[in-house]
């Protein structure tokens, strides 16, 4: 049986806030002057970095979006039990439909919740309070934040995140997080596009990476 869970949003004041959910840059080094003048063509800088795949990294996690496609690495070494829920309800086609009922500028984007497939429900008590009915029933707390981590909402308690993910879109805000909730991932591509997510937006299909396809 699902149990509904309320997402309580709490912002701190210092520390930039921080995030309460339901039941559930990298810089560049500057590039060198060539030795003697010339008309060298300048080295463009890419507009958005993200860090590369990690070694260590579990499976890889791709959102399909209506304003494109991003992805993120797992690190089932640091957060075993998150990892196996979040990959299992990928694979159940969980996520497929929703939408990201959550986005404030320079601190979090986030979903999660099966009811905002339906956007008769949108305005209605609930809406973006609900998870898959199964909390984790452990907090694995080990990474901080930074920008493009992806973690767990929750409503309090670390343990009883459930199915809502949320990627850090600042620094400053999102250190107030560290050590309250559990990072689990990090956006390794598209980080452009996560930017450009509006509130409300659909997500067409999340999957893993050269994994087993969805069920029908």
């Amino acid at each position: 049986m699902t149990t509904r869970a309320l997402i309580v949003v709490t912002a701190l004041l210092a520390g930039g806030g921080v995030l309460a959910q339901s039941g559930s840059s990298t810089a560049g080094k500057p590039t060198p002057k060539p030795a003697a003048p010339q008309a060298a063509k300048p080295i463009a800088k890419p507009a958005t970095a993200t860090p590369p795949a990690s070694a260590a990294a579990g499976p890889i996690i791709v959102v399909e979006t209506e304003r494109g496609t991003f992805e993120f690495e797992t690190y089932p070494q640091d957060a075993p039990k998150t990892v196996a829920q979040i990959t299992a309800l990928v694979r159940r086609n969980f996520y497929n439909g929703q939408r990201f009922h959550r986005l404030e500028p320079g601190f979090v984007l986030q979903w999660g919740d099966q009811n905002t497939r339906d956007m008769r429900n949108r305005g209605k008590p609930g809406w973006g309070s609900f998870g898959s009915g199964k909390p984790i029933g452990v907090a694995e707390i080990k990474r901080p934040h930074r920008v493009g981590a992806v973690g767990m909402a929750h409503s309090g308690n670390p343990a009883a995140a459930d199915s809502q993910i949320y990627v850090a879109l600042g620094a400053d805000r999102t250190k107030g997080l560290d050590g309250k909730y559990t990072v689990f991932g990090q956006v390794i591509s598209g980080m452009d596009v996560v930017r450009a997510i509006r509130k409300d937006d659909l997500i067409k299909r999340v999957t893993i990476k050269g994994g087993t396809p969805p069920a029908k």
